[in-house]
């Protein structure tokens, strides 16, 4: 049981403050380990927070968003309870979108840091190659944590592991995660993954007729406009906060967002996939190329 498997972990951890950073490849038990370290900071009668950095697979806000929740019951960390705070990074994956994933995930530390005794943070599971090291580099220079726990098979992570060492003098201890529970299936991820999004964006949606000068980044003059249609958009308030998705519907010249957010919209941020609201698959976009077509 995962529970057992992190006992002595989760006892070196109860004297620890400020933020744990949490790093392993899906299917590690990372976020279920980031769970149970939560609920122990409750026992004890802790102010925790945790800040949800997986975009891929959340449960402080929608896909595609970091999310940060205030612990207080083991029903806040629900899915379905509302985070305290989202910002929108606008894809499933770091690849293409390190700086506002980071940036993201570090206005969100520095929201919960004065709040909480403990934050937990939970990383995306995108650990292997160029992406993977330089978005845990940079975390980890913003949240700066107390300690980091990487969750490994082998020795997969070592070469994050030395890098954090080695530049940041980073403290982190290692633990073997549980080799119960199979790995989902690729079919499986997929289906989970559109589930994420029917869940964010179902029916009914409102339908808002919007102006080209909504969105960021700006879209330049003589833009075509149905080349925004199926695109995710972060829907944004005046404040920076993200308030939920919506998906661009672009017909006859004329461009709308469904959305459960437009009454507080001030401002929508387009992400990196365009979403079937229907099937609720996704395809990848690459900004630059939408935008400028190169």
């Amino acid at each position: 049981m995962p529970g057992r498997a992190y006992a002595a972990l989760r006892e070196r951890l109860a004297d620890v403050s400020g933020v744990v950073m949490l790093i392993g490849a899906p299917e590690t038990g990372k976020t279920t380990l980031a769970k149970l370290l939560v609920l122990d900071a409750i026992d004890a009668g802790r102010t925790v927070a945790y800040v949800d950095g997986d975009v891929a697979s959340t449960v402080a806000g929608p896909p595609g968003c970091v999310g940060l929740k205030f612990v207080e019951t083991a029903a806040d960390l629900d899915p379905n309870v509302p985070a305290a705070e989202m910002r929108f990074v606008g894809s499933i994956s770091p690849q293409g979108v390190v700086l506002p994933h980071v940036v993201a995930v570090g206005s969100l530390v520095e929201i919960a840091r004065p709040r909480a005794d403990l934050v937990i943070l939970d990383t995306s599971s995108v650990v292997g190659g160029v992406v993977g090291q330089t978005l845990k580099y940079h975390l980890w220079e913003l949240a700066q944590p107390s300690l980091g726990v990487a969750l490994q098979r082998g020795e997969e992570l070592e070469p994050i592991i030395g890098m954090l060492r080695r530049f940041l003098s980073a403290k982190i201890a290692t633990v073997e995660p549980p080799s119960d529970a199979p790995p989902p299936s690729p079919t499986e991820r997929h289906e989970r993954q559109a589930d994420a999004f029917r869940t964010a964006l179902s029916a009914p949606l409102q339908r808002w007729r919007v102006q080209t000068t909504v969105f960021a980044p700006t879209l330049p003059a003589e833009f075509d406009l149905d080349r925004l249609d199926g695109m995710l958009v972060g829907v944004q308030d005046d404040e920076g906060r993200c308030l939920g998705l919506g998906v661009v519907e672009s017909v006859d010249g004329v461009l709308r967002v469904a959305t459960h957010h437009g009454e507080a919209m001030r401002g929508l941020r387009l992400g990196s996939l365009r979403v079937d609201l229907e099937t609720f698959d996704t395809q990848r976009v690459r900004l630059r190329q939408l935008i400028f077509g190169i």
